[in-house]
């Protein structure tokens, strides 16, 4: 029903008794309209359409309830149940791990923001949000009250185009500043700033991100995000938002990386200097999680690395087009994908580099799209205490033999096997997060909020 858009392949549900000579002429007359191939078609043993699994599950739940998951709700972190959110990040930097991680922080981060009155301007990118965004409530709220509200709307988010037009009416009508980013590129980065003024000062404060500002999608797609106030990355994210905007050119950051372009580059540098930091030391060693890796240049490099004797573990929950395993190319390259009650979503981007180690997160894939036709950020995580936090989460994902399938040569996956104890590294995340949780409320010091902030967050968390 697209007005535009080329077909790329066609599926045919092959039934038990199939005859493909019955619908001979049928098929040559789709592949002829469509302007397709023979080669282009696919003949599927099975149902086609599974969007249908939804509704199934409601009705089944209910008769077969031994199959279904625990009931598990995001925690709100300890730390800012007793702290408001702005005057944590002003003394160091908060992490935030979803689902496990309530997403309500992030939704607080710009309600709180349109409410104060030292507020004077928030500025947020906007792919994809939920049908009733908490998020984009707030910013009109906060574009009424005289603040200076800027946001990018991606009208080519792909199934949500007609959804975000609507998004960006509605804020544009409310006097927000809507922008629609650079011609020819999608923009998928993950970012928002406040700044506020303060005793005569101004204070800007940054929250980055692996996933979308989607309060729905946040309960079940596992994510990443800082909220920070680090003057480097605060410049870099009013130099990316004046690029955005077209006040300026493509700036030179000081910590961020940005696509086009300039992640994939940068990360194949990052390879180079983990190949050049090997035969130096002997100690290479790179991890990446991601949803798909299909980039040519970045697979060529990992295969260099690989040769070179650096060892490489790759967490790719998709399309991994790098084959791992083959004898004097990609022998030192292990691929697992981790499949289980949370779609993995986050971006991890980690070098040993000879113990100076470097990690950092991001919106975006080791993908050709990702690497030079979208607006994409990677961002370093600069403070110790959440670089140890992530890498002990990358440990227990390697170590998963639950829900962890391995990729062998042959391009087939695997489930891990071995003798050690079960690890299955989102019931891990979950359980964790539930202990924090009850630890907190066991043990929860007097409030450090005024009862205005107490009773704005309680308000909040409903």
């Amino acid at each position: 029903e697209r007005r535009n858009g080329m077909a790329v392949r066609i599926e045919i549900q092959q039934e038990e008794n199939y005859d493909q000579e019955y619908i001979h002429a049928d098929l040559e007359y789709l592949l002829e309209e469509l302007g397709l191939l023979e080669r282009d078609l696919y003949f599927v043993n099975g149902p086609l359409d599974l969007t249908g699994l939804g509704d199934a599950i409601d009705v089944l739940e209910n008769y077969f309830p031994n199959l279904r998951y625990e009931p598990f709700k995001p925690v709100y972190p300890s730390e800012l149940q007793t702290t408001n959110l702005f005057k944590l990040a002003e003394k160091r930097d908060i992490f935030l791990h979803h689902p496990y991680d309530s997403f309500k922080p992030v939704v607080e981060f710009i309600q709180d923001a349109a409410n104060d009155p030292h507020t004077l301007a928030i500025k947020q990118t906007l792919y994809r949000v939920s049908a009733n965004s908490p998020i984009i409530s707030a910013l009109k709220t906060a574009a009424e009250r005289g603040k200076q509200v800027t946001v990018l709307v991606e009208l080519k988010a792909r199934f949500d185009e007609e959804n975000n037009v609507q998004w960006a009416k509605i804020l544009e009508e409310a006097g927000c500043h809507v922008i629609y980013g650079k011609t020819h590129l999608k923009t998928h980065s993950k970012i928002a700033m406040v700044v506020k003024q303060k005793n005569g000062r101004v204070h800007r404060y940054v929250h980055l991100g692996t996933g979308n500002y989607n309060d729905k999608t946040a309960r079940f797609y596992t994510d990443m995000g800082i909220i920070t106030t680090n003057e480097g990355i605060a410049e870099d994210a009013t130099d990316f938002f004046n690029y955005l905007s077209g006040y300026s050119n493509q700036p030179d950051y000081h910590y961020l990386h940005v696509s086009p372009f300039a992640i994939r580059d940068n990360y194949i540098e990052d390879i180079e200097d983990e190949i050049q930091a090997h035969r130096a030391n002997g100690n290479g060693h790179i991890i990446a999680k991601m949803n798909s890796l299909t980039s040519k240049d970045v697979i060529r490099k990992l295969y260099e690395a690989s040769q070179a004797g650096v060892k490489v573990d790759l967490i790719i929950r998709g399309i991994c087009c790098l084959v791992p395993g083959i004898p004097g190319v990609s022998e030192n390259i292990n691929v697992i994908s981790v499949v289980g009650r949370f779609l993995e979503h986050s971006r991890i981007y980690w070098f040993h580099n000879n113990s100076e180690e470097k990690l950092f997160l991001s919106s975006a894939d080791m993908m050709t799209r990702n690497m030079i036709r979208r607006v994409e950020i990677e961002f370093p995580i600069l403070d110790e205490h959440i670089h140890e936090e992530i890498m002990e989460i990358l440990k227990v994902y390697l170590e998963d033999n639950t829900k962890a399938r391995y990729k062998l040569p042959d391009c087939t996956y695997q489930y891990v096997q071995n003798d050690l104890a079960p690890v299955d590294s989102q019931q891990i995340f979950m359980q964790k997060a539930l202990n924090e949780g009850e630890q907190a409320r066991t043990s929860a010091p007097r409030s450090k909020m005024t009862w205005f902030e107490r009773l704005q967050n309680r308000l909040n968390k409903k």
